[in-house]
């Protein structure tokens, strides 16, 4: 990797209104508060209302970033969404961002790596940046998962909520925040969790064309708890430090049973974990920044500090970054 030219310089979040709680879910499917919270440690999630789309959530996002660090966005030259839930195919969720705020003159793409994509995002930023192509990114995790979840199956409608969050990276050649990065994907998985679009089949298999999203818990849960350690120990290792120099650890917000195990395997205490999952549910893309938000909320992550992010999911796809958290505390306390 090349050594950086960017840091994060400002972070805002959003979550929709209504609350869907295992005691909601009890009334819907053959379920109960104590195996949902057993097997996931999910109590609430998020829910979008039938006319609030990625694109709303976004901007909401965004917006929350501006007043809570007090920074304008109409300079950014490069808009990156990552999302799996687009308002439409096209145009492109970041054109709608692009039209909310009025940004005269910037690129405007959506990022397809479900919940690696908001890793996926920062990576590309910092490489755009690092390259003296672009100056001020705006990278944005969202995702309406309610939308195409089905809520007659038990095994997987209880796991995914609505969400979004917003970062600003910035050049800064002085103090730049990325260190170390590992990605990669294993598209032999990919049978394992989908959303059909124009193909029914892949690889040869049929594929469900229920209009929800389709996941193998089992198969997504032992690749990811076999990877994603491993991976961390890849950017320790390009990092040049060790476990115990790590101040926080934020992985992909899937499941916390599946969180404890990749952190036992990383040799990570659980209390150097920073998570979104317990009231926000699975929010994919958005996951990782709702933890980081958590963590600036609960006096946790501070600037300076060693983290890494690891997102993963469909694809199979995974992206790692090891970052000095370069965001200071927000001028004003952030509204989500």
């Amino acid at each position: 990797m090349l050594q950086s030219k960017a840091r994060i310089t400002a972070i805002g979040t959003y979550v929709p209104d209504k609350v869907l709680s295992n005691a909601d879910l009890e009334k819907l499917v053959d379920t109960s508060d104590e195996w949902i919270v057993q097997r996931t440690g999910m109590r609430e999630r998020r829910i979008a209302a039938p006319d609030q789309f990625v694109s709303d959530l976004s901007i909401r996002a965004v917006q929350n970033m501006m007043e809570a660090y007090n920074v304008q966005v109409q300079d950014v030259d490069m808009i990156l969404v990552a999302t799996s839930t687009p308002d439409y195919h096209f145009p492109n969720v970041a054109s709608r961002i692009q039209d909310a705020f009025g940004i005269a003159q910037t690129g405007a793409l959506d990022l397809g790596a479900a919940c690696a994509g908001f890793t996926y995002g920062l990576h590309v930023a910092n490489g755009l940046i690092t390259a003296g192509l672009h100056r001020k990114i705006l990278v944005v995790g969202a995702e309406t998962l309610s939308k195409i979840t089905d809520y007659t199956d038990r095994t997987s409608c209880v796991l995914f909520g609505d969400g979004a969050g917003a970062v600003l990276v910035e050049q800064d050649e002085q103090n730049p925040g990325f260190i170390a990065s590992d990605i990669g994907t294993d598209g032999a998985g990919g049978i394992h969790l989908y959303h059909t679009a124009l193909s029914q089949k892949m690889n040869e298999t049929e594929l469900s064309d229920s209009g929800h999203l389709v996941q193998n818990g089992r198969e997504v849960y032992k690749w990811a708890v076999r990877n994603v350690p491993a991976g961390v120990e890849r950017l320790l290792q390009q990092g040049g430090i060790h476990t115990e120099q790590l101040d926080w650890f934020v992985p992909h917000s899937a499941n916390l049973r599946m969180i404890e195990s990749i952190a036992e395997k990383a040799a990570i205490p659980m209390e150097k974990a920073l998570t979104s999952v317990e009231y926000n549910g699975n929010t994919s893309a958005a996951s990782i920044p709702l933890a980081l938000q958590t963590g600036i909320n609960e006096g946790k992550l501070r600037q300076g500090d060693k983290i890494i992010l690891y997102g993963f999911g469909g694809g199979l796809t995974y992206a790692g970054l090891l970052l000095t958290w370069g965001v200071p505390q927000p001028v004003r306390k952030i509204r989500r």
